[in-house]
């Protein structure tokens, strides 16, 4: 984000970050009035969202798994993790289950290399996953 003040650069974070808390994602339409309001280029504003993993531009399921695929969790096996999470749901990373209970997504770290392989489960941290524990924590959800 080049060519905008800190302060327009703070309030951009803020506004998204309400926007994807309050509806779950960023429309559009939300990306419209930010850059509208800041009077900044809406390009700014898609930069913003798309280059963080932790905000989306279309709707999520009531609940989103995020696996850690970042260097400690891959040496620890975390492509088995997300396979087992993905047989569980029965989606793919960057799907939402047919009936909009959860979503999966894989993101780069969530800060737990001490637990890896780990995951998200909304704002949940599960870390030194196996594939039963892996099943456990996502039956809780149902």
């Amino acid at each position: 984000m080049t060519g905008i003040s800190t302060d327009k650069r703070d309030t951009l974070l803020a506004m998204i970050t309400e926007e994807q808390r309050t509806l779950g994602f960023v429309s559009k339409s939300s990306m419209f009035s930010m850059a509208q309001w800041l009077g900044i280029p809406v390009a700014e504003v898609y930069g913003v969202v798309t280059f963080h993993t932790f905000f989306s531009v279309k709707p999520q399921g009531k609940h989103v798994v995020r696996s850690c695929k970042s260097v400690p969790c891959h040496l620890k096996r975390s492509e088995m993790v997300a396979s087992w999470i993905g047989d569980y749901l029965g989606v793919n990373a960057g799907e939402t289950t047919p009936d909009g209970r959860f979503s999966f997504e894989l993101t780069n770290c969530i800060g737990a290399c001490d637990q890896s392989p780990a995951m998200l489960v909304d704002d949940v941290l599960y870390g030194d996953l196996n594939q039963e524990r892996v099943a456990k924590i996502l039956k809780s959800f149902d």
